[in-house]
């Protein structure tokens, strides 16, 4: 992600308007429409706003106890209508709950907990975190 880690510093990212249309020039380039966005950790810094003010391009959203949730109300999660897994370990006890507890508002959503898993419980637990998103993805056919 621009700016995160050892990629360079963009000032297009700076703002979570600019990290919408980062995503959404990425999505365009990449053809993809109506695709289902996983947001682990700091990715929730693009994927929520995009999520709020682009919501209508996805066709599911799966965060993984991403960032950012308190930056927004119960009212404007409540506006989002796409099918919503919140995946988490259970092991994660600070990131975790608190993403849980704004998530929540999502009128469509599912919760999937992976047991003895931290914070990247797509790493810890790989079998039961692809269960768990599988299982969502097949449900939105």
């Amino acid at each position: 992600m621009p700016g995160y880690g050892d990629s360079p510093s963009v000032e297009l990212v700076a703002t979570a308007p600019g990290r919408v249309a980062f995503l959404d020039h990425v999505l365009q380039e990449l053809g993809m429409q109506r695709t289902i966005l996983i947001s682990p950790s700091m990715s929730g810094r693009f994927a929520l706003p995009f999520l709020l003010a682009r919501g209508d391009r996805l066709a599911g959203f799966v965060p993984i106890a991403p960032v950012g949730t308190k930056d927004y109300t119960a009212e404007q999660y409540q506006q989002v209508q796409i099918p919503t897994l919140i995946l988490y370990g259970d092991r994660d006890t600070s990131l975790a709950p608190q993403a849980l507890q704004n998530l929540q508002h999502l009128p469509r959503h599912h919760v999937a907990v992976v047991p003895d898993a931290g914070h990247a419980c797509y790493l810890d637990k790989p079998q039961d975190f692809h269960r768990a998103l599988l299982g969502f993805l097949h449900q939105l056919k």
